[in-house]
């Protein structure tokens, strides 16, 4: 008989390590958004270079998605640098909240 494996975060899948399937998550996430960001304002590749203050070659690593050359911080910081903050907070119902402040996106 086949056991089936079910997963709620794909990268459970690869690690049995939650806080490293969470980060890997996380990180994912965070690049995706980058990358909805960049399309969003039509950005070449040259514009993203100078917008996050990074190397050309390094952007085509980003918009390739290596996940693993970006640490959250870097992330978090690339995301800062587009006008999107980030904040957690705890719900009454004891859940992490996470609130996302854009109002920069729109005026960039």
């Amino acid at each position: 008989m086949t056991e089936k494996l079910e997963f709620t975060n794909i990268f459970e899948s690869i690690t049995e390590d939650s806080a490293l399937a969470a980060d890997l998550q996380f990180r994912s996430d965070a690049l995706m958004t980058l990358i909805d960001i960049f399309e969003y304002k039509g950005w070449k590749q040259a514009e993203i270079s100078e917008a996050l203050g990074i190397p050309q070659p390094r952007v085509s690593e980003l918009l390739r998605g290596k996940i693993s050359l970006f640490s959250s911080d870097r992330l978090i910081g690339y995301l800062a640098k587009v006008g999107i903050r980030l904040k957690l907070s705890m719900g009454n119902d004891h859940k992490v909240i996470c609130h996302v402040d854009e109002d920069e996106m729109e005026a960039a």
